[in-house]
């Protein structure tokens, strides 16, 4: 008997420590073809909806014709991340991307459970359903490659929960305060408006209004061509070009962001320090993007 407990024992502890170790990367290499983007996103996009997925945006990222993000979400996903209290409606919309390269397009998709592990309080209680979101996605992309083929970097699950670049580097729970409103109505007005307006060269992407939640996300292209995307994607890699478009979260009458120093940290966590120092003024830029699209 003493044996058969140790024996459990040590099945216990080696579960644990193969759970500690699971890694997961930021992106899936889904294929490749020589269709045109045009094509392929519209394909893209009836498979998705076929599948129950509703389509609620997409852009060219630095206005290249090049590259191409599809957004989408679904209702079973968007009332998970919504029970994750702090900022889980930024794992609410999931996203394809398409960047070609000569005549070769590749399609590429942001790894849900990568995302879902960073950021939702509920990923370990509700791990079986974001798991089942993240098959129900590679099945309706499935008629677009086999691949399947994860890059980005690899980071252990039980790191990604509590991710940060660098010692005293921002995490997750430390999110830029952008501003304050005299109510959560008032707040929604004034960032679509701004951001229909075109505000500091940003760009509507696309938009989740939670109304019962006082909870709203916006999906915004940064378009300036000195200091948003047309300056740091090539930098740091537009094959990641699935982490676009930047959101800004508005809580009942607080709009905040994630810091830029955690967010292109955690889609890009293969960047040396010499490569994220290139893109030192980023984070401030963005974050000054944000801040005037709530004024």
């Amino acid at each position: 008997m003493r044996n058969l407990l140790l024996l459990l024992a040590l099945f216990v502890i080696n579960q644990a420590s193969i759970a500690q170790e699971f890694e997961l990367s930021p992106f899936f290499k889904i294929g490749t073809s020589d269709e045109s983007i045009s094509a392929l996103s519209e394909e893209i996009k009836t498979q998705l909806q076929a599948n129950d997925f509703k389509i609620v945006g997409e852009y060219a990222p630095e206005l290249n014709n090049n590259l191409h993000v599809i957004c989408f979400t679904r209702n079973d996903l968007q009332n998970l991340c919504l029970q994750s209290t702090d900022r889980g409606a930024l794992a609410s919309v999931l996203k394809v991307g398409l960047v070609k390269k000569g005549q070769q397009t590749t399609i590429s998709m942001l790894n849900p459970e990568y995302m879902f592990c960073a950021y939702l309080s509920n990923y370990e209680t509700d791990k079986n359903t974001y798991t089942k979101i993240t098959a129900d996605v590679k099945s309706a992309l499935g008629n677009f490659g086999s691949e399947f083929t994860a890059f980005g970097g690899k980071i252990k699950a039980a790191s990604l929960k509590k991710y940060h670049y660098k010692i005293m580097m921002p995490y997750f729970k430390d999110p830029v305060e952008l501003n304050e409103f005299e109510s959560f109505e008032a707040g929604v007005e004034k960032i679509r408006n701004n951001l229909n307006a075109g505000k500091e060269n940003t760009k509507l992407i696309y938009e989740q209004v939670f109304k019962n939640e006082k909870i709203a996300v916006f999906g915004v292209g940064l378009l300036d061509q000195e200091n948003g995307e047309k300056h740091f994607l090539p930098i740091i890699g537009e094959d990641h070009i699935a982490a676009m478009p930047y959101e800004i979260i508005l809580q009942d009458k607080e709009v905040t962001m994630l810091h830029g120093k955690y967010r292109f940290a955690l889609y890009w966590p293969e960047l040396t320090m010499g490569t994220f120092m290139k893109i030192m003024s980023t984070p401030g830029d963005v974050e000054d993007f944000m801040e005037a699209l709530t004024k």
